[in-house]
């Protein structure tokens, strides 16, 4: 269902859309640029769904754009249900319907009629209430340029091998994207430990995390059960290594099974997940039209932790009978 959501809404982008440069027969055309939310922790930006003003997450980890259960009630949508589909994700089974919204705004950009999806069994918070998937951001090319709070949308057109990181002047990193038909995704090769691994830039995650399993497998494990920040001895990226980093592990092993149309937030098994942290250290252009995945380390940590929790005191003895 997501292409012809993306197709539309990128025609209606594309009118105003002027080259940003050209070399040789190549163009590079920006057809969207959206402000993030600062300080808001993820990626929001703001959109309109029926007249209403809402905030969209950007998440390329989520393999279907959605609108949130407890969201499309706020708004007043009628929700019905969708025959054969199931979805499983973090809490469990989740049972999906459907909304149709008679206009979604974003930025210069207008979907009428949409058929879209309804998902969650609990409230998320009311910054948003649309999750835009991998199902619109797959065929347009996307910079995320974190340090100015922006994330960008371009075409590009017989660019052949020219390179698109159009800022850096040269000076960017240029890795090959790994394909993956069953469970599409934005797939870049890295070496953890020196261990060749496959990992998904997502940036509906708030922090880079590690399989447990895969972590498991290259010697580091969790010294107590609470304990979930590993110590590597290093990371790597196209030409760019991370010694001693501290990256933190959990359950990347999500099983979905389901008979009919396959639907899911963020469905099953990577290796790794480049999170916020990882987009906020770099400026980052996604080139679906080469292939490729342009980066720029722009400063501050790649990998972010949560801080120490502190210790909680023991419950007060209660007196002798």
């Amino acid at each position: 269902m997501g292409r012809p959501v993306h197709v539309l809404i990128v025609l209606a982008l594309a009118v105003c859309a002027t080259p940003l440069f050209a070399a040789a027969n190549c163009k590079l055309m920006q057809i969207g640029e959206w402000r993030v939310k600062p300080h808001s922790g993820r990626l929001i930006v703001d959109g309109e769904i029926n007249g209403q003003k809402i905030g969209v997450l950007l998440d390329t980890g989520a393999q279907n754009s959605v609108i949130l259960r407890a969201a499309a009630d706020r708004l007043g949508l009628t929700r019905q249900t969708a025959p054969g589909y199931r979805a499983y994700g973090v809490g469990g089974e989740t049972y999906v319907e459907y909304t149709v919204l008679d206009e979604m705004k974003l930025g210069q950009a207008a979907r009428r009629n949409w058929r879209v999806l309804v998902l969650g069994e609990r409230e998320l918070g009311q910054d948003h209430a649309l999750l835009l998937g991998y199902d619109f951001f797959q065929q347009v090319d996307i910079e995320f340029d974190l340090p100015n709070d922006t994330v960008r949308l371009f075409q590009a057109e017989d660019c052949g091998n020219v390179s698109l990181a159009y800022w850096a002047r040269g000076t960017a990193d240029v890795i090959s994207l790994a394909i993956d038909n069953e469970k599409p995704g934005i797939l870049v090769p890295v070496k953890l430990n020196d261990r060749a691994l496959l990992a998904e830039l997502d940036s509906g995650a708030s922090r880079s995390v590690v399989s447990r399993l895969v972590a498991a497998q290259i010697g580091v494990t969790p010294d107590t059960p609470t304990r979930v920040i590993g110590a590597f001895q290093s990371f790597v990226i196209g030409g760019e290594m991370i010694r001693n980093p501290e990256i933190r592990f959990t359950d990347l092993s999500i099983a979905s099974t389901q008979t009919g149309s396959r639907v899911a937030l963020r469905e099953d098994l990577r290796d790794m997940l480049l999170g916020l942290d990882f987009l906020r250290a770099h400026r980052v252009y996604v080139a679906h039209s080469q292939g490729r995945l342009y980066f720029a380390y722009s400063g501050g940590p790649v990998f972010s932790v949560p801080p120490p929790q502190p210790p909680v005191p023991a419950p007060a003895a209660k007196p002798g009978g």
